[in-house]
Order: structure tokens, then C-alpha cells, then sequence
């Protein structure tokens, strides 16, 4: 399904595209500027274009040895529920298997409601029994 309709990419979107795909799941405005130092930061970045449209994304970022996490895993609202997510995470976790060893923590936030979808691939929840809240703070 993937090579027939879509154009899976291992590289950044531009910032113009990445910045309009946030705006498409109602992410607040971010600065140009934050955005590309971001991108280019990364470890690993996978995109789906259709039609020359960015229109799924993740990334993972991290210090690439102990510690990696999944970020902006995004499907445009208008190609959900077409197994785009999937095939993102499957590309992600590909890159995690080869690069993150033993000892390597691998995290994330869901998005409300999408916890399931990250359990599928042995993403606990937090709190439980031995670990407590995921925090964040947003600047």
C-alpha cells in the first residue's frame, strides 16, 4: 500500500512543512528558527509525502546512547486511520532496534487517548508500580 500511493523518506521535512503539519493537529505556533535548530538536531527522522505533501512524520532525539525519545510522531488529520502511524513507528522502532543497546532508555509522550497505540510496541504507562508520573514543563 505504502510504495503504491505514498513516498517514505528517512530525512527532515522542510520547516515550512513541518511547521503547517503541526499547525494541521492543532500544535501552537513555533518559531522558524526553533524549529529548523530542532530538525537538524536529531537522531533519526522518518516522513510520508503524498503528492509531493508532507503528510506524516517522527522523529527520535536524544544523546544517541542512553537515552532516545520519540517525538512529533504526526499523521495529517485528512490520512489517519490509514495505517500511516503504523508504518512510521515501525520505521522508528527499526532505527531503535539497530542503534539504542542495553541500558538504552527509550521514552515518549502520547497524545491523549493514542496510549494504546504506543503499548502495541512495549511502551508502558506511567505511573505504576515501580515508576512514578512522566513530567514535562513547556516553555
Amino acid at each position: 500500500m505504502l510504495a503504491e500511493k505514498y513516498c517514505l523518506k528517512l530525512e527532515n521535512p522542510t520547516v515550512q512543512d513541518f511547521l503547517l503539519l503541526r499547525s494541521k493537529i492543532g500544535w501552537g505556533e513555533l518559531d522558524a528558527n526553533l524549529a529548523e535548530m530542532s530538525l537538524n538536531n536529531g537522531l533519526f527522522q522518518v516522513t510520508i509525502y503524498h503528492d509531493g505533501q508532507l503528510i506524516g512524520m517522527g522523529r527520535v532525539v536524544g544523546d544517541g546512547a542512553m537515552y532516545f525519545y520519540i517525538q512529533d510522531v504526526i499523521v495529517d488529520p485528512s490520512y489517519q486511520k490509514q495505517g500511516l502511524g503504523t508504518v512510521l513507528m515501525d520505521t522508528i522502532e527499526g532505527y531503535l532496534r539497530y542503534t539504542a543497546r542495553k541500558g538504552s532508555t527509550i521514552g515518549l509522550l502520547a497524545a491523549a487517548g493514542r496510549e494504546s497505540f504506543y503499548a502495541r510496541y512495549g511502551y508502558i504507562q506511567r505511573p505504576n508500580q515501580t515508576m512514578g508520573h512522566g513530567m514535562c514543563r513547556f516553555v
